[in-house]
């Protein structure tokens, strides 16, 4: 199972720090990403790490605020979003990718978490 966690409200401007835990299964040998969805939109593609964190890729809209990291050995992904803005609102997902590389397609992606709600006020 994969937790996310560490969303919240905070305001335009502010930070968030969130966590993606996984249980059961190791994930230091696979590629993650992170995802988001706001309300009436598709799910859309973060940032994407891969296995040991050498290559990472952003979306253009995330590009320069918010950052990747990842600790294999708590089994932990992590996402830093500073700088959040209003259109930042959605929720949250993490998602194992089925190498260990990274993806910007949803379908790369094999076990998902049950998301996290991140909201930001303007």
């Amino acid at each position: 199972q994969l937790q996310a966690s560490g969303g919240g409200l905070v305001q335009a401007g502010g930070s968030l720090r969130l966590s993606c835990a996984a249980s059961e299964r190791t994930i230091s040998t696979y590629g993650m990403g992170w995802f988001r969805q706001a309300p009436g939109k598709e799910r859309e593609f973060v940032v994407g790490i891969n296995w040991n964190g050498r290559s990472t890729n952003f979306a253009d809209s995330v590009k320069g605020r918010f950052t990747i990291s990842r600790d294999n050995a708590k089994n932990t992904v992590y996402l830093q979003m500073n700088n959040l803005k209003s259109e930042d609102t959605a929720v949250y997902y993490c998602a194992v990718s089925r190498d260990s590389r990274w993806y910007q397609d949803t379908g790369a992606y094999g076990y998902w978490g049950q998301g996290t709600l991140v909201t930001v006020s303007s």
